[in-house]
């Protein structure tokens, strides 16, 4: 009979959070989602209110918390630019504070506990595509230095535990992922170019548009997730999580323009500070360990994903 966990995800009502904690519900297990909704919201998880095993709290990782679970999803961080730098001391201290404050639950309780780390550990990349043992190349003075400094320090306070605790750890890094329940004005670069198509706005494209990143739909990162979590103690990561399938700025949004059937314009904007040239991840050590590899083509994700916000913005106007 397989045995039904207590399982904390912060961040939970969140993007991401919220599709993983779907998941866990629907593989019957008890799920507590903590979030202090600075970008995620009730409705991503409305559909889970039906379940018994389902409970949302709202609550500030950046203070203790006490309660009694068997594993522990530390999602919780602001993770578009224009969120984490709005107040860039708040997000580092989510990341920072919140990670010792979870590790010390997982400690207390002996919980398992996976943090949600990222490519931005890589900064802009000399290595390509990264590896996990690639140290990156990460500015610590500059604007975007709030998430990537502060997953790192996570990932520190992380194996600390680990070594001085002998503390049960996950560290997934995760590239860029999309899908449904991403917001409209997050900034992603997925979000921007589907609602500037559906609205019949210009393409922003910032630099020249010959950057590089690779997109994992949302359904293939949490299943990665979850194959983790349920590795045994010695594989602790850090291990990549995304899709190695590499794509231009430019060949995205002729991507986008094509499926939505949209009239836009491309338009040039100069390229943020410290924003990355090229991400691309290398997935062996996922494929290896966790026998995972993504299986959702982009074209495929993207006509979901714009779907989705073909409703959203549909409802929003009505």
């Amino acid at each position: 009979m397989r045995q039904t966990r207590k399982i904390l995800v912060t961040g939970g009502a969140g993007f991401l959070g919220s599709h993983l904690c779907e998941r866990l519900v629907s593989a019957g297990q008890e799920v507590l989602c903590v979030d202090n909704f600075y970008t995620g919201a009730k409705q991503n998880v409305g559909t889970l209110f039906q379940f018994p095993r389902f409970e949302l709290m709202r609550h500030d990782i950046t203070f203790p918390l006490y309660v009694e679970v068997d594993e522990i999803y530390n999602l919780a961080c602001p993770a578009s630019p224009i969120h984490y730098q709005y107040d860039p001391v708040q997000t580092t201290k989510t990341s920072v504070h919140g990670s010792i404050n979870m590790l010390g639950l997982a400690k207390r309780v002996k919980a398992k506990i996976l943090q949600a780390s990222t490519s931005e550990v890589y900064g802009d990349p000399e290595v390509h595509p990264q590896t996990e043992d690639y140290w990156g190349r990460v500015n610590p003075v500059g604007p975007r230095s709030c998430y990537d400094e502060g997953k790192r320090c996570a990932e520190t306070l992380f194996f600390d535990y680990r070594r001085q605790h002998n503390l049960s750890i996950k560290v997934a890094r995760i590239f860029n992922t999309y899908g449904p329940r991403m917001q409209p004005n997050d900034g992603r670069v997925v979000s921007n170019f589907i609602v500037q198509a559906l609205t019949g706005q210009p393409i922003s494209i910032y630099g020249d548009g010959k950057q590089t990143r690779s997109f994992c739909y949302v359904d293939d990162l949490i299943d990665g997730l979850v194959r983790m979590m349920g590795t045994h103690d010695e594989i602790t990561g850090p291990i990549n999580l995304g899709n190695p399938a590499e794509f231009t700025m430019m060949e995205l949004a002729e991507t986008v323009i094509e499926l939505t059937g949209a009239k836009s314009s491309i338009e040039f904007k100069p390229l943020p500070t410290d924003d990355p040239r090229q991400r691309q991840p290398d997935i062996s050590r996922a494929r290896d360990t966790l026998g995972w590899s993504p299986s959702v083509q982009l074209r495929d994700g993207l006509g979901k994903t714009i779907a989705y916000f073909d409703d959203l913005l549909r409802d929003s106007a009505a």
